[in-house]
């Protein structure tokens, strides 16, 4: 278990450094696998699993549980061990706090509680802009009596689709397996989907990344090591039990939207407790990481308080399970984080239509993806007077030059660094492209190509139009603050709720309108 001390955070930051929709609640609680369960299964897999992990594998082999090799060195010094040298150059009763990736004073300010005028920082940093990893800032009145769980859970990279989910091949891992999750299988939009093809269609989706949704699965149904009695009749595999979400596709579904809510949230200072299926709340202690607030948050959504932290950090606990399926996650993180940082920018993007046409701005920043994603996608509908739903004739294109990295069930995710993995780098997801004349995976393609046509292909959609949004290191990005969105120079404004926002350039201002109304057409320059 790892604690976090008013030090130990920065230490743990110094060592990286150095180193480089709705549902509804459960009807019942489930308490954690009992001990004998867990060797059992330790034990299961470390007899099907034999070779470690190698860095960069795109079909490495697992790791074997009773033996856990990390994927990446070196293996970052441990919290326990290390006697922490105090900061200087804070007043006295100053609680000192390094920043971590993807920190800025608006969110820190958020996570203590205070305005951010009130941290001692060093000069020039607006509130909004991402902070160097590391940087000391002054909190003045935190007491930390005040705050109940303060242990480390996990890094972000373990939570996101990042850069080292690549190394990870789900389908082989759940093959060598041999559990029942081999056997299951789904009707989705038409096609029938294997269960370890599920979780990889939900961990690309959502950019979550697949080593978690695996080891959930398995730690909440046994379906991946195992065969349980009765797996066949099980619709609720994970156990959130609501009426509307049956099957293993929606359940991950639920389970993507809780890490997303508490990362993102977290990440963008919204949300300042846990609530737990019981009615409990707990406040969230500031120094943790959105990494470790996703998995506390998840873990809160399905357990009452009493059971969650054995849950999450005891010896039966999600994180001893994780470690030994997968080795130490901390030990990953040090050669791929920080996920974020000062001096991160966007690369010029272009509006993702033609040249010389007008294109109505439907809805400005809304959720990247499901719910708990940042407002960071927005929009855009041809003006060509076709049928609502009709699939367009005008053509969607590449707003960058990239790799095609994934293009199905409506999406195509445009790779900008050109490595194939959508954890790595500037990634651009498009969604409601028609199958019909939508370009495949492995093309590339140079700003301005096509790459298929607008429609109400996927997800909920009333009128034809593409749903446009950013990652960067495998995190959806919101549109403004930090690495603000900016398309042939408009630059993209949130709104006071989801949907509504503006364009602005110059003295020019576009207003989103759902209905495509003559104020929030935009005329792309043919330059």
């Amino acid at each position: 278990m790892r604690t976090i001390n008013k030090y130990r955070i920065a230490i743990y930051l110094l060592v990286v450094i150095l180193g480089l929709a709705s549902c509804n609640m459960p009807l019942s609680p489930q308490t954690p696998a009992t001990a004998t369960a867990y060797a059992a299964r330790q034990t299961l897999s470390a007899s099907i699993f034999k070779t470690p992990m190698s860095t960069g594998q795109a079909n490495a082999t697992p790791t074997s549980p009773a033996n856990p090799a990390s994927e990446t060195s070196p293996t970052p010094v441990s919290l326990e061990n290390v006697t922490p040298t105090p900061p200087v150059n804070l007043p006295p009763n100053v609680f000192p706090y390094f920043s971590q990736s993807g920190d800025t004073l608006k969110a820190v300010s958020a996570h203590f509680g205070i305005t951010s005028d009130q941290i001692t920082a060093p000069s020039g940093i607006a509130v909004s802009d991402l902070l160097p990893v590391g940087t000391l800032l002054g909190i003045p009145g935190f007491d930390e009596s005040a705050y109940k769980y303060s242990m480390l859970a996990l890094p972000d990279s373990e939570v996101v689709f990042g850069p080292n989910a690549v190394a990870f091949d789900l389908i082989d891992y759940a093959t060598k397996a041999g559990g029942y999750i081999n056997q299951y299988s789904e009707l989705l939009d038409g096609k029938v989907y294997s269960g370890p093809e599920i979780i990889q269609m939900v961990a690309e989706e959502t950019s979550t990344n697949p080593r978690l949704l695996l080891a959930f699965v398995e730690f909440r149904s046994n379906w991946v090591l195992g065969s349980p009695d009765g797996a066949e009749k099980d619709i609720y595999p994970i156990g959130f039990n609501a009426a509307n979400d049956k099957g293993l596709y929606k359940e991950l579904m639920i389970t993507a939207r809780f890490l997303a809510e508490g990362y993102y949230g977290w990440r963008y200072g919204t949300l300042s407790e846990l609530s737990f299926i019981d009615s409990g709340k707990v406040k969230i202690y500031p120094p943790l990481n959105a990494g470790t607030i996703a998995i506390q948050k998840l873990f809160s959504a399905i357990y009452y308080e009493k059971y969650w932290q054995d849950a999450v950090y005891g010896e039966a606990g999600f994180l001893k399970f994780y470690e030994g399926l997968f080795g130490d996650p901390w030990a990953r993180a040090v050669a791929v984080e920080p996920l974020l940082n000062a001096g991160d920018s966007q690369p010029v993007l272009t509006l993702p239509f033609l040249p010389g046409l007008r294109w109505a701005f439907t809805a400005g920043p809304h959720a990247t993806w499901q719910i708990g994603t940042p407002r960071g996608a927005l929009d855009f509908a041809p003006v060509t007077g076709e049928p609502a739903c009709a699939v367009s004739s005008a053509w969607v294109t590449a707003s960058a030059p990239g790799l095609v990295a994934r293009s199905y069930r409506g999406t195509l995710a445009l790779d900008l660094d050109g490595d194939g993995n959508e954890g790595t780098g500037w990634v651009l997801v498009y969604m409601h492209v028609a199958e019909s004349g939508r370009v495949q995976k492995g093309e590339f393609l140079e700003q301005d190509d096509l790459i298929g046509h607008p429609s109400c292909e996927r997800g909920n959609a009333t009128g034809t139009h593409v749903h446009f949004t950013r990652k960067f290191n495998g995190e959806w990005l919101a549109t403004d603050g930090y690495l603000p969105m900016i398309l042939d120079g408009w630059q993209v404004f949130a709104g006071d709720g989801p949907y509504s926002g503006t364009l602005v350039r110059g003295y020019q201002t576009v207003v989103s309108n759902i209905n495509g109304m003559s104020g929030s057409s935009i005329f792309r320059d043919d330059n």
